[in-house]
């Protein structure tokens, strides 16, 4: 059989065009290995980036091929810089037995992400190339819909890879059957995304630790002055209706930090001071969570029965405001170690980790998904499963 297979290779290239990190690539190898030992025909499909519609050299999917062949020694794969048409069609009847066949960058067609009828076009277009379909990008599943993990799913006989499958089975007791303490730690620069999960947990969890841009609009909202800090005025109302919520017994505690590392900017040579939040003002800016609030934060984590975390703390790409994300994944790692389940996931939290050497072994699973991962936890039907399900 020819396997359409829909993997999460939105992998990013540095300046010099190498890759940064193959964990996408590697998360997909189990589903992709089962595939060649039963001798399917693979066809793989991803997005990369946002292209909308146009292509570009950039964003092709052959970087990503180059790499899976290195990680596959012995295995055919070709790529193809069409993503559908007779030139996809006739390559992917080609296959034999165990070999791979990379179409290109699915977001170079508009169609990817058009209105419905545009997406169902162009799955038919897709299929053509495939007898069943596997979804192996949980990452790539959100509450919109795409051709390549929605419209497709409908057309063929389908099923979830192995990898998408644990996702859920690691992801489902969180809503469904939690242990507690439940302790959500979010992070990150844009509130809109992270309300809805912050508002479930809320009624469903038993703490919610802060950190970021997110931390910044909360600290306004209590009434201090934040100087020159990245915060959401806009959602200051929001924020302050939350953390009222938060004071009823039967709701979330919202964790917002005291104290906060301030820089007059984000760089190695800039001079940082660690203060309470009443005395920020002038010219200085929140660059990370303060120690007190750091201590505060393990404290949570040391009684945890469960974590989810996504997003670190401050802005860690410059080590002197990397402190309390490094407090916390010690704090983390050690509830693991001491039978607590944890949960991590998102962009900025895994590069975390391979940026200062901690261990993502340290945690019982780490999520591919980053929003994904948010919309699932949030109670959210996302369309991709949805699809699956027929």
């Amino acid at each position: 059989k020819r396997v359409l297979v829909r993997v999460d290779h939105n992998i990013e290239l540095n300046e010099k065009g190498v890759l940064k990190n193959d964990k996408k690539i590697r998360a997909t190898l189990p589903t992709i290995q089962l595939l060649l030992d039963k001798k399917a025909r693979v066809v793989l499909m991803t997005h990369v980036g946002r292209p909308k519609g146009k292509a570009s050299p950039q964003l092709s999917t052959k970087h990503a091929a180059g790499k899976l062949r290195t990680l596959l020694p012995g295995v055919s794969i070709t790529h193809i810089a069409e993503a559908a048409g007779p030139n996809v069609e006739a390559a992917a009847g080609k296959l034999k037995d165990g070999e791979i066949l990379y179409i290109e960058n699915v977001r170079f067609y508009a169609e990817e992400e058009g209105e419905p009828q545009q997406q169902a076009d162009f799955a038919k277009r897709l299929a053509k190339a495939g007898d069943l379909f596997v979804n192996e990008a949980f990452a790539s599943c959100h509450e919109y819909e795409e051709a390549s993990t929605c419209a497709i799913a409908r057309l063929l006989p389908g099923c979830m890879g192995i990898h998408f499958q644990k996702e859920i089975d690691m992801l489902s007791p969180i809503l469904d059957d939690p242990r507690r303490p439940l302790v959500l730690i979010i992070s990150g620069a844009k509130m809109e995304t992270k309300i809805p999960v912050v508002e479930y947990f809320l009624n469903t969890g038993d703490d919610i630790l802060l950190g970021g841009c997110i931390a910044n609009t909360f600290i306004a909202a209590r009434g201090f002055d934040v100087a020159k800090s990245k915060y959401e005025k806009e959602y200051m109302a929001q924020a302050q209706e939350m953390m009222l919520e938060a004071d009823k017994l039967e709701k979330a505690n919202i964790h917002v930090p005291r104290d906060a590392v301030v820089a007059s900017a984000p760089t190695a040579e800039a001079a940082r001071v660690d203060l309470p939040v009443e005395d920020i003002e002038g010219d200085m800016a929140i660059f990370d969570v303060g120690k007190v609030s750091a201590q505060r934060y393990a404290d949570v984590i040391e009684k945890a029965g469960m974590i989810l975390w996504n997003g670190p703390l401050g802005f860690y790409e410059v080590e002197q405001f990397s402190g309390a994300t490094k407090k916390l994944a010690e704090a983390v790692a050690a509830a693991t170690k001491r039978g607590a389940v944890t949960i991590v996931g998102g962009g900025d939290t895994i590069d975390f980790h391979t940026r200062y050497g901690y261990s993502l072994d340290a945690y019982t699973f780490v999520s591919t998904g980053g929003g994904a991962m948010l919309e699932f936890v949030s109670g959210k039907e996302l369309p991709a499963i949805k699809a699956l399900e027929r």
